[in-house]
Parts: C-alpha cells; structure tokens; sequence
C-alpha cells in the first residue's frame, strides 16, 4: 500500500514536468457564423475544452507526435482533424457542417435515458458510469444517480418508480441477460458483472420502453456492445482488491479483431485495512476472463461475439437473530457462463436486419450451517432452527435467438418487426434437515412484435407498437399495445408522451409451487419535458403505473395482489456554468403502495423512499491530468414491517412498523493520468483512488425480526466505507478513458 502511494505521488511530480502545447482555435459553421458549445478534444484523452459564444476555444496538452481532434456539436456532423503536436502553438480554423434532418427532428424520449454514438440524448456513457464517485465501475451503481431509481443497499438490482428489482431486467445486443448481478448474499447487495467499456450504448429506460423488449414489469436497462477497436492495444493493471491483464488484436485492414481478457479479485487486502461487520470465514475471490472476437462483414455489416467466464466464492458468519450464543454461516460458490453472437447488416436502400443470440448458464451451490461458539455446527429440529441448516444446488440456463428487420417507410419513418425465442431451464436441489427435494422446470418463451416510428414532420412523431408473448410452462399468452408521442416546441425542447402494458412471469421460486400462476401486469402513464443545449440538459417527467395480478404469498399463493406507484422526476446537468466542471443533479418524488406477498393490505414496499436526490460533480484539470470525482446520494427513510400470519384469524397483521433513518453516502474519487516511459511509445497509465461515504455516517437499509417477532436487528452494509487504490496501464493505444476496468 504505501509503495503504490509512493508511485502514485512520483508520476504526479514526473507528468507536471512534460512539455505542453496549447492548441487554440475558432469553430465556425458551414455559412462562417460562430458554434458555441462545441466539444473540441484530443481523441483518447480528457484534454479538450468548449467553444464559447463567440466559438473560441483554447486547451494545454502534454500529448504529443500525430494525433487525432475531434469536435462536435448537436446539430451538426462531428469532424475528425489530424493535428501534429512537438510543443508549438496550434492555431486552428475548424469548421462544421450542419447535419441532416435527422438530427433537427423530435426525438422520443418518455421514460427513456439514451446514451449513444448516434443518439443525441447522451445523458451517461462509460467514461460517466466509471468518474462516478459511488458507482466504482458498476454500470447499475451509476444508473441510481438518475431520476427514477432508489438507493437499495440490502439487495442487488434496479429498484424504479414503486417496483422491486425483480421488475427491471438488463438485455445486451438486444436478449435478455439472465444473472446480470452476482448470486444474492444475504442483507449484501451485490454489484453487475459486467464492465462498463464492453459497451458504446446505454438506454435506461423507468417506464414505457419498445415493443422490441419484454417481460420487465418496471424498466430495462439496454446495452449494445462495442463495435471495432481503433488498434492494437494490451493492458495490466494493479489493485488493492486484484490483477488483470488483457489484450486485444486487430487487423491491418481493421476488418478483424480479437481479444481476450484476465482478472483475479482477491477482497482479502481490503479486509484487513476495514473491519467487516460479518465475520467472512472465507475470503470473496473471483476469477474472471473474457474473450472477443468481430468481424467486418461487409461496409455496413458487422459480426460480434463476446463470452465470459466467472468463478466466485465466499463464506460469512453473522449472529444467529433468535438465539444469544448461536450463528449462522453461510456460504455460496458460483459458476457462470455467458456467451453473446450478434449480427447486423445493411440489406439494400431500405432494409436492416438484426439477429441476435446469446447462452447464459450459471450455478450456485450454497448452504448455510448454524453453530455455536466454537463454530462447531448444531443441529435441531425444533423451530425456527430446523430450517437454518440447508443445503442448495441451483442451475439456471438461458438460450436465446432474436430477429429483427427495419425497413424505412418515408424520410426518418421506420417499421420494425420481429420475434424471439427463450428457453429457459431450471434445476433446484435443495436438502435441509428435514427433507431432500428436487425440481426442474422448463419453459419455452416465444414472443412477437411489430413497431413503427412516424415522422408526420420533423416536429411531430409518433411510436406505435404491439407485443406477443406465450409461456409453455404457463400456457398463457398476453398481446399488449404501447403507444408514444412526441411534439417538438423549439430547436432543443419537446414534449413526450407514453403508454403502454407491460408483462412478466411470476419469479421461479414462485412457478416451483404453482405452475398456475398468471402473468403480473403493470400499465404505465408517462408525460415528459425535456431541453437538450450542447451544454445542458434538463428533463421533467411525470408518471402513473398501476399494478394488476401480483404474487400474494398468504393465505394462498395467487394472483390476488394489486398497487400504484405515481410521481415526479427532475434531472439537470450542466457543463456551462462552472469552467471545466461538469455536474448533474437528480431528484424524485414517489407515492406507492402495493398489497403482494404476505402483505395484510395496500403498503408502501419496504424498499421505497419518498424523497430521492443526487448530485454528482466531475473536475478535470488538464495541466496536472487529473480528475476530481464527487458524488453526494440522499434519500429519506424506508417503511420497514413485522408482518406476522395469525393462525386464529387465518391472516396477516402488522405487528410492528416504522422508517429507517434518511439514507446519506458522500463519495470521492481521483483519477490521474500520466504518461509513462518515453514519450514517443504507446504506453500509459492511469491512478485511481476512491472512497465511498468519506463521512462515515451511519446506514440502515432495513430491519429483520426474530422468529417470535421480540428481536429487532438493523440491516447495515458489511462496512460503513470502501477504499480502492489502482494502477492500470495500456500497451499500444491511449486508454486513459479506461480509468476504471471491472476489477471490483
């Protein structure tokens, strides 16, 4: 550790010595007027600056040799200029030429967050998700600083607008992602295994998402992976929790590539500077690789693959909550497969198909032993201690093929139809001190879909779409519309309008009991204001989602369980009014109840707040190539329950409740880039160094209650803050937009 800050210290004093040239320069559009707000920078590299009112620019970099600058700006086609950097003044005419319709017309954006090459509603991209001080490299982390999310520290996954995390699914290259989180661990939320640099697109979507996409009750998260690299490039890094290494080919024609990646997590370092709450018997190790390969199938095609392979475990021993000298310890071992195939092509003037197909298979084997205090296992087949020895063998397998055409009908109007086939399979093996069971269930999901953007004008547009689905294992199917509208006000500003009906299957530990069960459905209302500058972004959305269907567990489990969930979002960020600062702010307002489970009657879910706000901060200053990260997460009190089943009444009652105090997480990052041997070779280096809830401040999620409901225990996190130092380096190409790979 203290080795590492020494380094650290060194390459800050050696990068604040290296020659600097300014580049300077006006930007002009294509009938000579000024474009203010103009991104300039060096392809690569955080170095750039912003156009102001008049389209000046001015930058310090201490790049040099040939390199690559990139301006853009909304409304017009980016442009790429190749600048020759030894130390001299540049002085830089540049000019751009304003884009085509496309990008003058209404865009659809109810519900939605998009972040894209092509889309110019970029609210968060990967360089985003890994400045984000509280996220640490975790794409869904960095999606709970936006409107619409709530902080869930017990549990891993999306929680938006009223639905638990169950209710939003993750889909990359357009299927399903089956464990997008690593396995559950009790009261520990667990963080997404994947990084956040596989992918050049993120759509978020709280509501009112595409026809394409399916069996998501409360939202989807979309991601589309990375096409071709630029070059060759290698990379090695160094941590406080791990190692990695990597490297990715390609060819001279950049028609192939290949690659492959390797990292080992090792918690042990971490845990020996922060004491955990539990006591882990058994340190959390993963292994992780990866490989790649895309092919250039035609100017318009592409061809993509992406697999990984994950080894995880761990061991923890926390008190037992109905016994003084008992504990339980629990442990998990995990195996997971995912292997992604996907391919596009142009098809003529007018056609563009997708196929798509992916194959997830992943096992858990956990198990949990109560002992005593010598750890020495005890066994009994009293109550509730009966059912605290168990073992578990779980195995879930996902295969999938989706298809989908795009034919363009007039100027920017497009039909979209398709279809897709799930084969999910499930195998339970569970032994407790009781009995020993074992299951399996199968289902053949297949699903259908047509859509269809309407551009009546560049100012008027309309999203009109219809899904089929059908479960074997149900035998149900359920044919739902979703509708959306949108009306441009001004060059940057419109108004957005959604609806839609939206399915899922009951969860698998559901279907094991009763095959019986109907689809849960929720019906989404959604209207949204929004205004996009180059600088800018400011989003008002208002919303009403009704439950119908949902699982109730006492007396009998049913689809008796109904709810609502309506409020108000807020989201600004600005990178204007502050020089060199780019910030933005989230805030929402939710009303929700909901009666499902074992809940006596309509109550606010345990894992709602009513208040949410963020406010994330991003600095970075080019002469020390240093970036300042800060981010500050609030959030008021979550109900909490002791829900007891009376046996007389044949019913559940409340027997005890109240809220959680607020929730508070102050966050603070560094990242430093300098480069590192001589200053011609492609090698470079980036620090990192971050600190999660630097004010240590005291979090409860939740409560848990004894069996005979006398016992209340907090829910806190294994540690009130988490520390991370690393070295990452990169061989071949300028990857200091790589601060952060998925180490964690």
């Amino acid at each position: 550790m203290r080795t590492l800050w020494v380094l650290f210290l060194v390459s800050m004093l050696a990068g604040s010595v290296t020659a600097q040239t300014t580049i300077r320069g006006k930007v002009k559009d294509n009938k000579g007027k000024p474009v203010p707000g103009a991104s300039i920078s060096l392809k690569g590299t955080y170095d750039g600056a912003t156009s102001d009112s008049t389209g000046t620019f001015q930058f310090m970099t201490v790049e040099n040799g040939e390199m690559f600058l990139v301006v853009s700006s909304i409304g017009y086609d980016p442009l790429e200029k190749a600048v020759l950097l030894n130390g001299q003044p540049l002085d830089l005419p540049l000019q751009l030429r304003e884009a085509a319709d496309e990008l003058k017309a209404v865009v659809i954006t109810a519900g939605s967050f998009e972040a894209s090459d092509s889309k110019r509603t970029t609210v968060l991209n990967s360089i985003d998700i890994v400045t984000t001080a509280s996220a640490n490299a975790d794409v869904t982390a960095a999606i709970r600083t936006l409107p619409g999310t709530q902080q869930v520290g017990e549990k891993e996954g999306l929680f938006v607008r009223g639905g638990s995390g169950e209710e939003a699914r993750v889909f990359i290259d357009g299927t399903l992602v089956n464990n997008f989180f690593f396995t559950s661990v009790p009261d520990i939320a667990q963080r997404g295994r994947f990084s956040p640099f596989l992918f050049k697109g993120t759509v978020f979507s709280s509501g009112g998402y595409s026809a394409l996409y399916g069996q998501a009750l409360s939202g989807a998260l979309v991601l589309e992976t990375i096409d071709m690299p630029e070059q060759n490039a290698a990379s090695i890094g160094i941590s406080t929790v791990g190692v990695n290494g990597g490297y990715q080919y390609l060819n001279k024609e950049k028609t192939f590539t290949w690659g492959a990646n390797y990292s080992y997590t090792n918690l042990l370092p971490y845990f020996e500077l922060v004491k955990q709450r539990p006591d882990y018997f058994k340190i959390p190790v993963l292994h992780y690789g990866d490989a790649n390969f895309r092919i250039k199938t035609s100017k318009t095609g592409i061809l993509k693959f992406y697999g990984t392979w994950q080894v995880n475990q761990l061991g923890l021993r926390s008190p037992d909550i109905d016994s003084t000298r008992l504990k339980n310890s629990f442990s998990l071992f995990n195996n997971n497969l995912y292997a992604n195939l996907s391919w596009k092509e142009k098809i003529g003037s007018h056609w563009k198909l997708f196929l798509g197909s992916s194959y997830s298979n992943n096992l858990d084997e956990i198990s949990n032993q109560l002992q005593d205090e010598n750890n020495d296992p005890v066994f009994s087949t009293e109550m509730p201690y009966r059912s605290k020895n168990f073992n578990g063998d779980i195995r879930a397998e996902l295969s999938q093929v989706k298809g989908v055409l795009d034919r363009r009908l007039w100027g920017l109007s497009i039909l979209r139809f398709g279809g897709e086939w799930l084969y999910f399979r499930d195998q339970l093996n569970f032994t407790d001190s009781i009995s020993s069971r074992s299951t399996t269930i199968n289902d053949h999901f297949k699903a259908g879909f047509l859509e269809t953007d309407i551009y009546i004008t560049n100012n008027i547009a309309a999203k009109l779409g219809a899904r089929w689905e059908h479960s074997s294992l149900m035998q149900k199917s359920n044919l739902v519309p979703r509708v959306s509208l949108a009306y441009k006000l001004a060059p940057k500003s419109q108004v957005s309008l959604a609806y839609g009906i939206f399915y899922q299957k009951p969860e698998r530990n559901q279907l094991v009991i009763n095959q019986e069960l109907d689809y849960t459905r929720a019906t989404h209302y959604i209207a949204n204001y929004q205004k996009i500058t180059a600088l800018n972004v400011f989003r008002v959305e208002a919303f009403y989602k009704k439950y119908d269907d949902l699982v109730k567990t006492v007396p009998l489990l049913s689809n008796h369980g109904k709810g609502y969930a309506k409020g108000i979002e807020l989201f600004w960020r600005d990178k204007k009014t502050f020089k060199g600062v780019d910030y933005w702010i989230s805030y929402s307002f939710l009303d929700t109840e909901r009666d499902y489970l074992n809940y006596p009657g309509l109550l606010k879910p345990n894992f709602a707040a009513s208040h949410t706000a963020s406010l994330v901060i991003k600095k970075f200053i080019t002469k020390l190539k240093t970036q300042f990260n800060a981010s500050y997460s609030y959030a008021t009190g979550r109900p909490y329950y002791n829900i007891r089943y009376n046996e007389n009444e044949g019913k559940t009652l409340v027997a005890d409740r109240g809220e959680t105090i607020d929730f508070n997480n102050l966050s603070l990052s560094v990242n430093y880039l300098p480069n590192i041997g001589r200053q011609n070779a492609k090698a470079f280096t980036v620090f990192v160094l971050s600190v999660t809830n630097v004010l240590n401040q005291e979090q409860i999620y939740n409560y848990n209650y004894s069996y005979n409901g006398s016992i209340k225990q907090a829910v806190r996190p294994p540690a009130n803050q988490f520390f991370f130092l690393g070295c990452f380096i990169s061989l071949g190409v300028d990857r200091t937009e790589d601060v952060i790979n998925n180490n964690l």
